[in-house]
């Protein structure tokens, strides 16, 4: 089986945050839902799997959402007492219990909710123990341009992918993960005579950044417990990292493959309505990505575009918490087993 992934700045997203919000989740039932519960159940077994192999990946658990009005905060309540009746554990949190943390969550807030079996890992970390431990299980891997995806002859069955180089390697399954690439692979495999066109996907650039907390912050440190959400952004504390003042904020939403300088300046300042101590931190690092989102359809794309040929691309915004699920989903294809999904 040869797998086709996103070349980095086109169809892969390298601003990752690494967070896994399944419980959370604004749905209690349906497709998505369903991939997040699996996924999150998935990526635990796959960490202690791996960590009994001696490719650790560090997990940092719980997520807690704060409400910046009584929308949210009546949103916050609902939730909780839907996941109660699944039997799934949140928190819900009073204001005065955020004044306790160190450093102090933006606000004002009408409170929040902890959700402790959510949290975030290191996605590079996560994709090097993967990548470490499949190549252990025989992967090969290749960084080449893929220009073509072709039949084999009629009769013989299976694929052949065309390289830049003009090296064509064979299988039997092709399972592509190319996100945006992936529309033009298979529109020029569907011909002119269909329409030439692949499945329909829109890019969604993403900023974030590094920052590290001010001096008189850093002997304070975190206390803080897990990764914390603030009107749609993240806000992650590293104090694994160098120093153990550092963080991570992100990430923009923007259409198009440009960068908008005045969105990451409103990250930044979260619209204007962050505390002190994070106009005062230092930034360290930024980073971007693009995302691929399908138009009109829901995220992700995950189908048998011939046989022999899989497409898993368009994961949009959960491409780290999905990937479990994915790949589950994708060996039950080839294995001709039914994966639910």
């Amino acid at each position: 089986m040869l797998l086709l992934d996103a070349a980095e700045g086109d169809g892969g997203s390298v601003a990752a945050l690494g967070v896994l919000m399944a419980h959370v989740f604004h749905r209690s039932s349906g497709r998505a839902w369903r991939l997040r519960q699996h996924s999150l159940a998935l990526w635990q077994a796959w960490r202690q799997e791996l960590k009994g192999r001696g490719r650790p990946i560090a997990w940092r658990g719980g997520l807690l959402l704060v409400a910046a009005n009584e929308v949210e905060a009546e949103r916050q309540r609902w939730l909780q007492s839907e996941r109660g009746k699944q039997g799934i554990p949140l928190e819900l949190w009073p204001p005065e219990r955020l004044e306790a943390l160190a450093p102090i969550p933006p606000g004002p807030s009408r409170g929040a909710l902890l959700s402790p079996l959510d949290g975030q890992l290191d996605p590079r970390q996560a994709m090097e123990a993967l990548h470490s431990d499949a190549t252990a299980c025989g992967l090969t891997s290749r960084t080449e341009t893929v220009v073509a995806l072709e039949r084999r002859p009629s009769g013989t069955g299976g694929w052949r992918v065309v390289l830049a180089s003009g090296m064509r390697l064979e299988a039997e399954w092709i399972l592509l993960c190319a996100g945006l690439s992936s529309a033009a692979l298979l529109g020029a495999l569907i011909g002119e005579g269909a329409g030439g066109k692949g499945p329909p996907l829109e890019p969604v650039l993403g900023q974030a950044l590094e920052l590290e907390l001010p001096g008189p912050l850093a002997a304070e440190g975190w206390n803080w417990p897990g990764a914390l959400g603030w009107q749609g952004r993240t806000l992650v504390p590293r104090p694994d990292l160098p120093g153990g003042r550092r963080f991570w904020l992100g990430a923009t939403l923007e259409p198009g493959r440009q960068a908008d300088p005045q969105a990451l300046a409103n990250l930044r300042s979260l619209g204007g309505q962050g505390p002190p101590w994070l106009r005062e931190a230092r930034e360290l690092r930024r980073w971007q990505g693009l995302r691929s989102r399908p138009v009109g359809r829901p995220a992700p794309l995950l189908e048998q575009v011939a046989p022999g040929l899989l497409l898993a691309t368009g994961h949009y915004r959960n491409g780290v918490l999905l990937a479990p699920a994915t790949a589950q989903w994708a060996a039950h294809q080839v294995e001709g087993r039914d994966s639910g999904g």
